[in-house]
């Protein structure tokens, strides 16, 4: 992924930031130029809390070669208390534990190291709470 995607979505990757409709109040992650709910195009900068429900999750059996080790693993769909909507791999805990209405905790962590030069991603990932 990286090279220029990878570095325009900086600030939503590393600070979790989102914005929201100054029309209807929509929050976009990440941020958007248009809102899709209403077509404004006025928006506010805002900070995602790292605290969030799962919305629906999925068992990686058969990865991508990047996460090979990483076999098998807990993708999920989380919704922060802000209505934000982000996809994380969630982890420290068996896959089959992860399920709609788990309760996680958005950890800033390594997602992987790309290519021959090991460039090394991060984001965040869904750490179940409690």
């Amino acid at each position: 992924m990286p090279s220029p995607r990878y570095w325009r979505e900086i600030p939503s990757r590393y600070r979790l930031e989102a914005s929201r409709c100054c029309g209807c109040g929509k929050v976009a992650y990440p941020a958007r130029k248009v809102c899709p709910a209403c077509g404004a195009d006025d928006w506010k900068q805002i900070q995602l809390s790292r605290h969030g429900r799962v919305v629906t999750s999925t068992v990686i059996h058969v990865p991508p070669d990047d996460f090979l080790m990483e076999a098998p693993y807990a993708v999920a769909v989380v919704e922060t208390s802000e209505g934000a909507r982000l996809m994380v791999q969630v982890v420290d805990c068996e896959p089959a534990e992860v399920v709609p209405g788990t309760e996680v905790n958005l950890e800033f962590r390594l997602i992987r190291r790309e290519g021959h030069g090991g460039i090394l991603c991060y984001g965040y990932k869904g750490v179940p709470a409690g």
